[in-house]
């Protein structure tokens, strides 16, 4: 069974605070999901929690049965690498974008492809608004075709939306989107880049309202919390960061000693998991009892790392937790998805403090 390490504390003084970490037991053995022949870039959980969606390079997206790890069915069609996917909030339909340029919508009642929009170059990111009635998606800068943002109207999903025009389009002059969420009552959205901008977009005009520059290297993932009122960054400048969602204000950041490809927060309680790892290309050259591709719980508020649950064999590519907070997924370069339950001890756990 994997678990948090025996032992494991440490110590935060600030304003006059003394914190100290609990020591956890063992928890639950994970569920190990294995149908993808090649690295995990994306896993999501639909808004009720009981299907789990995952995306590889193998092209051929899946969904699964989060409590028990039973494979539902496939999704083919991609004729290569599957970047990014997203599911509606009631669960209807499902978006994928991927290196065959081009940005597909599926039934899931049926698994069939019912619309695909081709594009210029590969989809890097792809998401549904809260209402689901838009979805965006960004293509990369390549092949002399410019980085592009898409804004298509879903309520209406067929064959036809392949030869709609989109409802907003616009180019990307500086570093090309590599992440992307939806803002605030679906009136802008928020674009991570390569460079480590992120960007503020009113979707009536396609303008740019508000754009900070807080990481120095590309953002490799963005999740919104609960209440859509504060998301998460990860970077691959080893840090994770939390900002405001209206405002885009740094609110917090989780500093790690390597790059950083997902980052999730807790439904429920005030935690923070982080997952990354060195490049796939050095992975060979590093042993996993080294601790580099553990997943790793930090405070939300007093930004302290407080546990670690070993695993992958390879970088953690994606990370969620599931809706409810009882357990969270994670995703690998070495093409498994993990699902790990919590034990009591996570719950029972508190960060004491004392006041001078």
């Amino acid at each position: 069974m994997i678990g948090f390490p025996f032992g494991l504390e440490f110590s935060y003084h600030s304003i006059g605070q003394d914190v100290r970490v609990a020591k956890f037991g063992f928890m639950i053995k994970p569920l190990m999901l294995q149908g993808h022949e090649r690295a995990i870039t994306q896993i999501k959980y639909n808004r009720e929690g009981d299907l789990l969606f995952s995306a590889a390079k193998d092209a051929k997206p899946n969904v699964w049965w989060s409590l028990n790890g039973e494979r539902l069915g496939t999704f083919n069609g991609h004729g290569g690498v599957v970047w990014c996917l997203d599911v509606d909030w009631q669960t209807i339909n499902l978006i994928t974008g991927g290196g065959d340029s081009s940005c597909r919508l599926w039934d899931l009642e049926t698994g069939k492809n019912i619309a695909t929009i081709k594009t210029n170059s590969s989809v890097r990111t792809c998401n549904f608004s809260y209402s689901a009635y838009q979805a965006a998606y960004t293509t990369d800068k390549a092949m002399g075709h410019p980085c592009e943002v898409f804004i298509i109207d879903t309520r209406t999903v067929d064959d036809s939306i392949s030869s709609q025009s989109p409802i907003l389009k616009w180019e990307i002059t500086d570093s090309k989107v590599t992440s992307m969420v939806w803002g605030t009552l679906d009136e802008t959205i928020i674009t991570g880049h390569e460079a480590g901008d992120l960007i503020q977009w009113d979707l009536r005009t396609g303008k740019k309202v508000h754009s900070i520059k807080e990481h120095n290297h590309q953002i490799n993932d963005m999740q919104l919390s609960r209440d859509g009122t504060m998301f998460i960054t990860a970077s691959k400048d080893q840090t994770a960061k939390l900002f405001d969602t209206s405002s885009l204000e740094l609110l917090k950041e989780y500093k790690t000693e390597r790059p950083v490809n997902s980052a999730a927060l807790s439904p429920i309680l005030d935690h923070v998991v982080l997952g990354g790892g060195q490049d796939a290309m050095e992975v060979t050259t590093t042993s996993t009892r080294q601790g580099k591709f553990d997943a790793r719980f930090f405070h939300l508020v007093f930004e302290e790392e407080f546990g670690r649950v070993k695993g992958h064999f390879g970088p953690i590519n994606s990370l969620a937790f599931h809706p409810d907070g009882k357990s969270y997924a994670s995703g690998g370069e070495d093409g498994y998805v993990r699902v790990q339950s919590f034990d009591q001890s996570y719950f029972d756990y508190t960060f004491d403090y004392n006041r001078d």
